[in-house]
């Protein structure tokens, strides 16, 4: 058998892998961008300023382009230069979009390449709207967390997020994130009775200790511009393993537009464009996987269907987990010692139980303390000198809350094709807000402040930002698994009811969207499909 994968994200990566260990001779078609080479890679993030010959450009960029100023209504955080690649588009890639506001990659590991690492497993509730038992997903989260590595400790979080993995020791905790856990279990009990919140350790793809020749966190403190050392799990170490395989082979540098398929609707061939723009290649399979992530694999189904019928259909069911922003400060932090080269993300994850267990409200605590500025800062009526001296002061304090909500399908957030007259077609995405969402943000809010705040935790007020959907790139819904027979729609092994030769390996599969950070799953059952290959 001879697969074709579409996209070395996360899912494409690891089913792969998993076909290469079945035997399966397997051709991965991606566009791969690449990371630039990590600079002074043993450098932490302190010593870059001296070490570099112009830090203010690696930083900020050449244009201060990587500067989020105060006014921005998105992310208090942005993307640095270094992590340009990630967000690259081909030329010939458009999109338009109303109700939100997503990203693309075309990267070599895509999306992926600028995750924080959040790793956790989907429990029964999550899954209870995919038409496969829970438990087959077993598998691939134990497979995946031996691959790359998860650190991950029993708390109790464990009501809601299952440890059952393999997981190594969590890493060391900040003393920011060791003085909330203290707190936490002087009260724990009052938090989870008056309030359902629950405190303890992220589960992170950050190794901890050395495993599979990877070398564990060398606490540089540089998570944020790309781990130099690989400590922090990107596509690309699957990638490198896939490499090794003789069956494997790995074609970048092209933009696939549309797959070709016959009269009983098998498919016959994956076109693809040349990033230069120099030329078309059509390439050949037995079975054929789109893990290109939800949107362009969306894209790559629906512009196969325009090319060869001329009717533009229209996906629904667009979801995306919206994401809150809360940020923080900790009075008994103030004036304290900030070892900056440290492990830069979150220590500490939150759930938050509702009555129905799948609108759980899942949440990251972050004390980013190599980041060059902090919203609590910049929100502060002071000149340069003054802001530096409070940041400098409050710095150990300073925190921030990311809660992020379920999502549903619904019929009114959809995504479709619009044709040009003279070039590729442009993504049309269209997503409608759930209206029971505005008073869950508010009770999510509500309930993160009350219990931080009986931690110690004082909020400025005015500071809580909505980010608008598209932020959390946990894009998922279009092509939904069913365990009946439906058009635009996959068998439970993620296999195309419309071509019975397609596999659909990213997120669009999801018919449900929990609020956990979904990468971790999106490659458990990347394995679960890569196993099912030819036999479903």
């Amino acid at each position: 058998m001879h697969l074709l994968v579409v996209g070395s994200g996360p899912s494409g990566v690891h089913l792969a892998v998993t076909a290469l260990e079945r035997g399966i001779r397997v051709t991965l078609l991606d566009t791969g961008f690449e990371r630039p080479a990590a600079v002074a890679p043993a450098a932490n993030f302190d010593e870059l300023k001296t070490v570099l010959p112009d830090p203010v450009e690696y930083f900020l960029g050449a244009a201060a382009g990587g500067v989020v100023y105060p006014a921005t209504k998105a992310s208090y955080y942005g993307h640095p230069p270094s992590k340009d690649y990630v967000f690259r588009r081909p030329p010939r890639f458009t999109s338009a979009a109303n109700g939100m506001a997503p990203l693309f990659s075309f990267a070599r590991g895509g999306l992926a390449e600028a995750w924080t690492a959040g790793s956790y497993e989907f429990g029964p509730a999550d899954l209870a709207e995919f038409p496969f038992p829970s438990g087959d997903l077993a598998v691939g989260y134990r497979e995946v967390a031996n691959r790359i590595g998860i650190g991950g400790t029993a708390d109790d979080l464990g009501e809601f997020i299952p440890l059952d993995a393999g997981y190594l020791p969590s890493l060391p905790t900040d003393p920011a994130s060791t003085l909330l856990l203290e707190r936490y279990a002087r009260i724990r009990t009052t938090l989870q009775q008056r309030w359902r919140f629950y405190l303890g350790r992220s589960r992170v793809a950050t190794l901890s200790r050395p495993h599979r020749g990877r070398n564990p966190c060398d606490q540089l403190g540089r998570c944020l511009w790309g781990c130099p050392t690989d400590a922090l799990y990107s596509p690309t170490v699957t990638l490198r393993e896939c490499l090794t395989h003789e069956a494997f082979t790995y074609l970048p540098g092209w933009l696939v537009s549309h797959f070709e398929y016959d009269g009983n609707d098998r498919l016959t061939g994956m076109v693809a464009d040349a990033v230069d723009g120099t030329e078309r290649q059509v390439f050949a399979a037995d079975q054929y996987a789109l893990a290109a992530g939800a949107l362009s694999s969306s894209k790559i189904f629906l512009d196969s269907i325009r090319l060869r019928t001329g009717r533009v259909e229209r996906l629904s069911g667009l979801m995306d987990n919206r994401q809150v922003h809360v940020p923080f400060l900790l009075p008994a932090m103030i004036g304290r010692a900030v070892a900056r080269a440290s492990y830069q993300f979150h220590h500490l994850a939150f759930g938050i139980a509702r009555p129905d267990p799948a609108e759980y409200v899942h949440g990251q605590i972050t004390t980013l303390r190599a980041a060059s500025v902090h919203p609590v800062v910049t929100s502060l009526p002071l000149d340069v000198r003054g802001g530096l001296a409070a940041f400098g002061a409050l710095r150990a304090g300073l925190g921030l809350a990311n809660i992020n909500l379920h999502d549903r399908r619904r019929a009114d957030s959809t995504l479709s094709v619009r044709p040009t007259t003279d070039g590729p077609s442009t993504l049309d995405l269209q997503y409608r807000d759930d209206p029971a969402e505005a008073p869950l943000i508010d009770e999510a809010v509500r309930t993160t402040k009350k219990a931080l705040g009986r931690l110690g935790a004082l909020f400025p007020p005015g500071m809580t930002r909505i980010l608008p959907k598209g932020a959390s790139v946990h894009y998922a819904g279009t092509l939904p698994m069913s365990r009946e027979r439906g058009r635009f729609a996959t068998t439970p092994s993620c296999r195309s009811w419309d071509f019975p030769n397609l596999y659909l390996a990213d997120g669009a599969t999801f018919p449900f969207l929990p609020a956990k950070n979904l990468t971790f799953t999106l490659m458990a059952n990347a394995v679960r499909i890569g196993r099912a290959l030819g036999r479903d």
